[in-house]
């Protein structure tokens, strides 16, 4: 919705991304959602972000930018760059796309993982990457030259790298266990 009554009006909140950094910000801001956003995320309501719906909750982007994001999660988000030691005709496409397999970090239990096991394979689409501050924050890693956080918790808020609605079943059970909780 481009409506930050029904936002405020809402039981959960789903922030859905694809674009640019930028320009995704900007809106959010000029269409006056970036308040309600802050709102629902106070107010305890679950909260999922996808893709750059988890990025832009971070505090800047090098993409179009640097670009100031809502800064609701301390870190940055940076773009994937060729590792130092992967040889010169050794392949490594930017964006990141298609399936990989994530792993569970941390040293919690998180609810929306409830079902998926760890090694399981979803979908990402992406050029850029977070890199939270507090790696704590993190409850999903994947590799693609290094390792990289593709799913954050902290308090109400879960988000993720990838996209659940392609991922098939793994999506499904997350999707699934986020609107029951």
């Amino acid at each position: 919705t481009s409506d930050p009554d029904t936002i405020r009006r809402a039981d959960q909140v789903v922030v859905p991304g694809q674009g640019a950094f930028g320009e995704f910000a900007r809106g959010l801001a000029g269409r006056g959602l970036e308040a309600a956003l802050r709102e629902a995320l106070a107010s305890g309501k679950p909260f999922l972000g996808i893709c750059l719906g988890l990025q832009v909750l971070f505090d800047d982007s090098e993409e179009q930018g640097p670009v100031t994001g809502l800064g609701l999660v301390p870190g940055h988000v940076v773009k994937f760059r060729r590792p130092a030691e992967l040889p010169a005709d050794a392949p490594f496409k930017i964006p990141h796309m298609g399936w990989n397999q994530v792993r569970h970090a941390g040293a919690g239990t998180e609810p929306l993982l409830s079902g998926i096991p760890d090694g399981s394979y979803v979908y990402f689409v992406h050029s850029y990457h977070v890199v939270p501050a507090d790696p704590g924050v993190t409850v999903l890693e994947c590799d693609y030259g290094g390792r990289f956080c593709a799913a954050i918790r902290r308090d109400n808020l879960f988000a993720c790298q990838f996209h659940p609605e392609k991922s098939q079943r793994v999506g499904l059970r997350l999707l699934e266990n986020f609107v029951r909780s």
